[in-house]
């Protein structure tokens, strides 16, 4: 699968979903840039490791806070000043609950508890974030006529848990974006998805106090690669406004079946 000469942006790209999906677009030869609000020594250290794995720098690491218009005007500017393009912009920088509190799964924080500032950074993050660089990135794909979104969700339990907000409805709300922009950009070649791992995911969110036997439970990052590269191809022409879940996703499936089973309606199952 060859993802040559793609471009790719993928926000919070330092760790755990976003440096599993960053260098797995880059293995499969697409140029990415990857961000972080504030870890720069993290995804300089993604941008490193595909370099001394693929013998060449196909990754390149910018510091942007995806909650400012302008941070995000600047990442779209960067991957075309340096290479000529924008292909796919994968919408994964996130705050969990972990900012709510380190002991969020085994104590639920009841949603008048939580801090105004903790529950706007949290939505300012997760769904304003992803408007905002979609915002950015769209008028460039719609002039190429081909383009991928693919915003990072969740399970819909984890929506609705108790204990959950604002995390939960940040990411109902990015739900209701991706069938809204697919809708908005039919037709114009540019394709809107959601993707997501399908269970706990061993990444930055969960807090250092938990349990070694739990973490050992929770799903590998790596699974989202292969549904992405899926997404991020032409294989995937006309797939718009849905949703994937990756641990259902069957490597040993020709792709198209593969995608069907793994495949959900975007949003909320009516019934």
């Amino acid at each position: 699968m060859s993802l040559h000469p793609r471009v790719a942006i993928v926000t919070g790209g330092g760790r755990g979903i976003g440096r599993a999906m960053a260098l797995g677009l880059a293995g499969a030869g697409a140029r990415v840039i990857v961000s972080a609000a504030r870890e720069r020594e993290e995804i300089a250290d993604v941008a490193n490791e595909a370099g001394r794995r693929l013998g060449e720098r196909r990754i390149v690491a910018e510091v942007a806070d995806v909650t400012r218009d302008d941070d995000c005007a600047r990442l779209v500017a960067a991957a075309l000043h340096r290479f000529g393009r924008l292909d796919i912009l994968v919408n994964n920088a996130g705050r969990g609950m972990k900012y709510v509190s380190d002991t969020f799964l085994a104590e639920p924080t009841r949603f008048w508890e939580v801090a105004p500032a903790t529950w706007r950074m949290v939505i300012d993050t997760n769904a304003v974030g992803p408007f905002l660089m979609a915002r950015a990135a769209a008028p460039h794909m719609i002039a190429a006529r081909w383009g991928r979104i693919v915003n990072i969700s969740m399970n819909h339990e984890t929506m609705r848990r108790r204990g959950f907000s604002p995390y939960g409805p940040s990411k109902a709300a990015l739900e209701s974006e991706t069938i809204i922009w697919a809708q908005d950009l039919a037709g114009t070649g540019v394709t809107v998805n959601a993707l997501l791992p399908g269970g706990a995911t061993l990444t930055g969110m969960i807090p250092d106090s938990v349990a070694p036997e739990l973490r050992a439970k929770f799903l590998d990052p790596a699974i989202m690669a292969a549904p992405l590269l899926w997404l991020a191809s032409g294989r995937s022409d006309g797939v718009t406004g849905r949703r994937f879940v990756a641990a259902r996703w069957r490597a040993d499936l020709p792709e198209p079946e593969a995608a069907l089973a793994a495949a959900d309606e975007a949003g909320w199952t009516v019934g």
